[in-house]
């Protein structure tokens, strides 16, 4: 379980690493995710918030507690990592401001299993993801962020970050290969155009 969680927090690590310049693409990773900066910004909702409305919202697709990942050495003395445990190769994970405990990004990570179990892992994994979107853009039907998440999930295999921009959230696909995939959403400072 351990091993599981290392792999979260080094999925988790450099999942959001570009910024929000063009709005779907994909992008080579700066030294730090943007998350990661000071100032960055964070959904206006509480780790726990989230949890209570999801769980009421979802209810055949449970997120438990998060638990606190420990520190690393070169984590940000910014951000608190929580991750819980889905089922065996699933994991929802977060980075919360330290303070205030607001979300600066959440994610959803997939390990992927080898021969007929991937199928129906991978389904599971999906609707998951597609809860999580409609958490973020609740005008969407099951249906539609289902179909919007198999698409994002579609454009960014193989890459090891892709993002797409819809108003003032960014949704980030991260391919690790054999070591899973990563289903981000996370929020972005809008920039008024000057005239």
């Amino acid at each position: 379980m351990l091993r599981k969680f290392i792999v979260i927090a080094c999925l988790f690590s450099g999942i959001s690493c570009a910024l929000a310049d063009p709005p779907d693409a994909i992008t080579p990773a700066p030294a730090n995710a943007p998350y990661l900066l000071a100032g960055a910004p964070t959904f206006d909702l509480t780790v726990v918030q989230f949890r209570e409305k999801y769980n009421r919202d979802n209810p055949t697709l449970p997120i438990g507690e998060f638990r606190v990942i420990p520190s690393r050495e070169d984590d940000s003395p910014l951000l608190t990592r929580a991750a819980s445990k889905l089922n065996e190769n699933l994991y929802a994970s977060t980075a919360l401001e330290k303070g205030t405990g607001k979300i600066k990004t959440m994610q959803i990570t997939h390990l992927l299993l080898q021969g007929n179990e991937e199928k129906p892992a991978r389904a599971i994994a999906i609707n998951y993801m597609a809860a999580l979107m409609r958490q973020f853009e609740p005008a969407l039907t099951v249906e539609e962020s289902i179909i919007k998440v198999s698409n994002l999930l579609e454009k960014g295999k193989g890459s090891y970050f892709y993002q797409q921009q819809v108003g003032a959230i960014r949704y980030v696909v991260a391919d690790n290969g054999d070591k899973g995939i990563t289903f981000a959403v996370e929020p972005i400072k809008l920039a008024l155009s000057e005239p």
